[in-house]
């Protein structure tokens, strides 16, 4: 059977404070979480009920022993999971500064096992039938993954929906300046492009959330959907219709889940059938939900708690208006 979300990409162990508000040299004791975009993206899905898996590698070690089991235990397939001899299984720390500033630290040098992913190695037939097909912006920053990613997108022909998560880490590009013409070619291929705004301006040129949303559709895709963090979040069909999405208010504990929440949320929509705004106001909740909680896969929520936020919010919102 074709799974419902299959993502493609970076995979790792974050390693995460348990301690918050002071520097990594001053924390003592650590959470051990699986972590990588793509992977967490396939986790919510999961969590939603939706079958899942992840195109991706591991190092030959404990730690991708960790990814497997991890994966299985949140339900997701971890059958396209491969082994790569080049280094081992990426760890990312971070530090914990709320409400605002969470820096990311990823050990992922000389490179990392994701991005040794061949098109030789590919299930292509899985690729094209699976429901939701989600890659990112990393998967193209280097050979052979940039290859094999291509592949996948070319293959797949806009079958069902193909998400673009645009996905800029800048450090890790040999050369910055020439990801915009390889973000060109993946968004011909794509049908949901999905970023902040430094990432649409990388992929588009354009910062304000408007012209990124008009020219992510222009370069070929059917939603744009730009997150503009405090602000909210914008979305834009083909057809010009948008939805302006408010922030859900939230204590913030740390931030880096959430996009990856949104992204499952946004993938969970999508399958469901719902319009625009709706799912988008539904991922915008989960990712308020995550950006509450310490970890990223672990914190994934469960629709009734997505739910609940709605409420929460629309409640406090009604509140505020008398």
């Amino acid at each position: 059977m074709p799974f419902e979300v299959l993502t493609m990409g970076r995979v790792g162990v974050d390693v995460y404070p348990l301690q918050t508000g002071v520097g990594l040299a001053e924390v003592t004791s650590f959470g051990k979480y699986l972590g990588g975009s793509p992977t967490n993206v396939a986790v919510a899905a999961a969590r939603y009920g939706h079958t899942a898996s992840v195109v991706t590698k591991t190092g030959r070690d404990p730690f991708g022993d960790f990814v497997r089991q991890a994966l299985e235990g949140y339900g997701v397939d971890a059958g396209f999971v491969g082994t790569s001899d080049i280094a081992p299984t990426p760890v990312t720390f971070c530090e914990i500064f709320p409400p605002d500033d969470f820096p990311l630290y990823f050990y992922r040098l000389p490179k990392a096992p994701d991005l040794d992913i061949r098109p030789d190695e590919l299930d292509l037939d899985a690729v094209r039938d699976a429901s939701v097909f989600w890659m990112t912006g990393t998967g193209l920053s280097e050979e052979p993954s940039r290859s094999a990613t291509l592949a996948a997108l070319a293959h797949r022909a806009k079958a069902g929906t193909t998400v673009f998560d645009l996905d800029w880490r800048p450090m890790f590009w040999a050369d910055p300046s020439g990801a915009r013409a390889y973000y060109a070619e993946a968004l011909r291929h794509t049908t949901v492009a999905v970023g902040n705004l430094d990432e649409c301006e990388v992929a588009t040129g354009e910062r304000e959330p408007y012209a990124a949303a008009k020219a992510l559709l222009a370069a070929g895709v059917e939603l744009a959907v730009v997150k503009q963090g405090p602000k909210g979040v914008l979305a834009m069909t083909r057809d010009g219709s948008t939805a302006e999405i408010p922030p859900v208010p939230v204590d913030v504990v740390n931030g880096l889940g959430a996009g990856d929440a949104f992204g499952g949320a946004l993938c969970h929509g999508l399958l469901s059938g719902w319009d625009t705004r709706r799912t988008v106001s539904f991922a915008n909740a989960a990712g308020a939900i995550v950006a509450g909680r310490l970890s990223c896969s672990d914190a994934m929520p469960t629709e009734a708690e997505v739910a609940a936020k709605l409420r929460e919010a629309a409640l406090a919102s009604d509140e505020r208006e008398v």
